[in-house]
């Protein structure tokens, strides 16, 4: 599908590229914070712009939902003193270093969750942060958004979940520049998550999540 131009010839129609909305002017962090108060929308926050969040599709949000389930469950099995707090998709992860403030679809705080703001919005002490790939953010949450989440010296481990089809991917820090990455494709595989010390069965990810054919 197309638009026609000036001219007459057919150029590709803008709005197929689906791109965050930015706001027109920089905002401080303080005044991101009191406009995400009061928004019906979520908002994340680059250093002074505003970026509204795509809308999470039906599959997305089960899966986040599945997630959050799981690591519950696992954590409160784990026999060690160690304690492990999951937070939702509505927890804002904030990272110093770049004056950023993003939503993972899900993380894990080990023992005590720590704050950058005294109002305990700005979580900054993640350990494991799991994104599900959507159309629109796959190719930033797998590349860039990496990266900026490796600013956070508490990060351990990134889980990317695809949607359409049967596909895990984990990064788990070994060294402090060396990440191991590894794929899990079988719905009857387990997924191994090093910085918890415990397994997710991909049956359970998927749980509910009907994926249609031909999905590449």
């Amino acid at each position: 599908m197309g638009i026609l131009s000036s001219d007459n010839t057919l150029t590709a129609n803008p709005l197929a590229v689906l791109k965050p909305v930015r706001e027109s002017r920089y905002y401080t962090l303080s005044e991101y914070l009191r406009r995400e108060e009061h928004s019906r929308e979520l908002h994340e926050y680059y250093n002074g712009i505003i970026t509204k969040l795509p809308m999470a599709l039906g599959p997305h949000n089960i899966i986040s939902a599945n997630m959050v389930a799981e690591l519950v469950i696992a954590c409160r099995a784990k026999t060690e003193n160690s304690n492990y707090i999951v937070f939702n998709s509505q927890q804002l992860v904030y990272l110093p270093e770049l004056n950023f403030s993003l939503y993972p679809d899900v993380l894990v705080v080990c023992e005590t969750p720590q704050y950058y703001d005294k109002n305990e919005v700005l979580l900054i002490n993640p350990v494991l942060i799991v994104e599900v790939l959507s159309r629109s953010t796959g190719k930033y949450d797998r590349t860039t958004k990496f990266d900026e989440y490796k600013t956070l010296d508490s990060f351990q481990e990134y889980v990317l979940i695809n949607q359409k089809k049967c596909l895990v991917e984990t990064r788990f820090k070994e060294e402090p520049d060396l990440w191991r990455e590894k794929r899990y494709t079988g719905m009857n595989d387990s997924v191994l998550l090093k910085s918890l010390d415990c397994s997710i069965d991909m049956q359970m990810i998927y749980r509910n999540v009907q994926f249609k054919k031909n999905v590449r």
